[in-house]
């Protein structure tokens, strides 16, 4: 008579928690991840499509989520102005060609770096300056300051630089960069000192510009009797806020006229509340 053999059940390998922990984190990674695409998608969709589908053989063929950005930003801000600024950085200009944003939102001021520390003039500003004004923009002068030298002696370089006329913007300080050789409380003391030289001489108070960070760190509490110029290119960020004056939200825009990339800024109010702004 045969034996009659007993199988034994297969050894089932035990799932630790750790593993089901871990896949559990990545789909829930992944899921949210494909959420937040599908989201941007969709929140984008119009700007998508119009420069995927209609611009492919423009110049912004390499950073086309930049260009879409820009269009839902000025979409956003249908009732606002919009201008740019230009350096010697934009090369020589064709001013005759510049008149709008892909023929979409029409530029309608330019501000331009005229000085550079103590000691620097910036090499296209003064044809820059000359061409703004006979092709009808609102204009305005900045100066990039420099945290490690002279105050005074940086607002007499752009004093000796800039003569505004009616019609133009106050000047503005750009102020971007930390110091090196000294605290923030002496910056601030420098900052003061140049920004009241600029008063004095154009008897216009001067707006001052920096990224949000900057702004919001020290400058915003610290300097409230002015008001500001603001950057922010953060991708999510699509509106301009009540307490900035100027939004330059883009360094990427195209212009015809210009070569290279451009920055874009939205003036806080409307063409008659910009006129108002002015040297007068």
């Amino acid at each position: 008579m045969a034996k009659t053999t007993t199988r034994k059940p297969p050894i089932r390998k035990k799932t630790s928690k750790k593993t089901n922990s871990f896949f559990s984190a990545k789909f829930f990674i992944i899921s949210i991840s494909f959420l937040l695409i599908v989201t941007a998608v969709f929140h984008y969709r119009n700007a998508i499509l119009y420069y995927f589908s209609f611009k492919s053989d423009k110049i912004y063929k390499e950073d086309k989520m930049a260009q879409a950005r820009i269009f839902q930003v000025l979409k956003n801000h249908q009732d606002k102005v919009v201008g740019f600024d230009v350096s010697q950085f934009q090369g020589n200009i064709n001013w005759k060609e510049i008149d709008s944003v892909e023929h979409l939102v029409p530029l309608q001021f330019v501000f331009i770096r005229a000085t550079a520390g103590n000691d620097k003039v910036d090499s296209k500003f003064k044809e820059n300056w000359k061409n703004a004004k006979e092709h009808n923009f609102i204009r305005g002068a900045y100066h990039y300051y420099r945290p490690n030298e002279n105050s005074l002696e940086q607002a007499n370089n752009f004093i000796k630089t800039v003569k505004l006329q009616k019609g133009d913007f106050p000047p503005v300080l750009d102020i971007e960069q930390l110091p090196k050789n000294q605290s923030i409380d002496s910056l601030k003391v420098g900052l003061k000192r140049f920004l009241k030289k600029i008063d004095e001489h154009y008897k216009v108070k001067p707006i001052i510009y920096s990224g949000e960070k900057y702004y919001t760190s020290f400058l915003k509490e610290e300097f409230s009797e002015y008001t500001f110029w603001v950057a922010n290119y953060n991708f999510w960020v699509e509106d301009i806020k009540d307490d900035w004056l100027f939004w330059q939200f883009s360094e990427k825009a195209s212009i015809e006229g210009i070569t290279e990339k451009v920055d874009l800024n939205i003036y806080n109010g409307t063409p008659k509340m910009l006129l108002y702004l002015t040297v007068e």
